[in-house]
């Protein structure tokens, strides 16, 4: 499942608000964040605002190995990194 974080008329709300260029990057973060927050919370059967640290790292962590071990397209997050010789492997 792919997860779109701002969709481009998102994108042109946030162009058209009268902030500065750093207040609408950190808009921009904001409402990613909101979105990528509701979807892991949805997949892990969990109110939103019951989520600990601890529990959005092991998700990271969880769509990062699917990425490693099954490649880009079976993990959420679709960041493609060239080098992941940086990677844990454990």
């Amino acid at each position: 499942m792919s997860l779109q974080f701002l969709t481009p008329e998102e994108s042109a709300i946030v162009d058209a608000a009268l902030l500065t260029t750093p207040e609408k990057f950190l808009t921009r973060i904001t409402i990613s964040t909101a979105k990528l927050l509701g979807y892991i919370a949805k997949d892990l059967n969990e109110p939103i605002e019951s989520l600990t640290n601890k529990q959005i790292i092991a998700w990271f962590e969880a769509d990062s190995k699917r990425k490693q071990t099954e490649g880009v397209e079976a993990s959420v997050l679709k960041w493609d990194a060239t080098n992941l010789s940086d990677l844990p492997t454990e």
